[in-house]
């Protein structure tokens, strides 16, 4: 085990120098305008914040789990793809265990991190403008 995660960490840290870098600018982006997308619509709809939502509210969370997947799938699996045609032509072999989390990295984490906080941002701006257009009218 220890062996497998100090080669998954230098070779991760390898793919940050090597061929095909600028995946790991335009992966997270797409993640992120994703994200985007849908903090503004769970904003306009007064839905809570994604990630708190999946790890507080058990009723819904296989929705919630399968309407992100839906959103942000296509970038873990073009991730995914990515990785394993970086490892066959730098390493000349392919780690499944680094190939997932690669995935998980530039895919998930960016569009989990960034879905809640577009969300509350975009609510709390609405309520702002709500409130003082309420208060131009009277």
């Amino acid at each position: 085990m220890r062996d497998f995660l100090v080669r998954a960490l230098m070779n991760i840290g390898d793919r940050v120098g090597g061929p095909m870098t600028f995946r790991l600018i335009l992966q997270p982006t797409m993640a992120a305008l994703l994200a985007l997308r849908a903090g503004l619509k769970d904003a306009r709809e007064g839905r809570p914040p994604y990630f708190w939502a999946v790890l507080t509210n058990r009723l819904h969370r296989p929705d919630l789990l399968r309407e992100g997947w839906k959103a942000v799938g296509r970038v873990f699996v073009l991730a995914v793809i990515m990785d394993v045609i970086y490892q066959w032509i730098v390493q000349r072999w392919v780690y499944p265990g680094e190939v997932v989390i690669v995935a998980i990295i530039l895919a998930l984490v960016p569009y989990l991190l960034i879905r809640g906080p577009v969300n509350r941002i975009a609510r709390r701006r609405r309520q702002r403008n709500g409130e003082s257009l309420a208060v131009k009218g009277e």
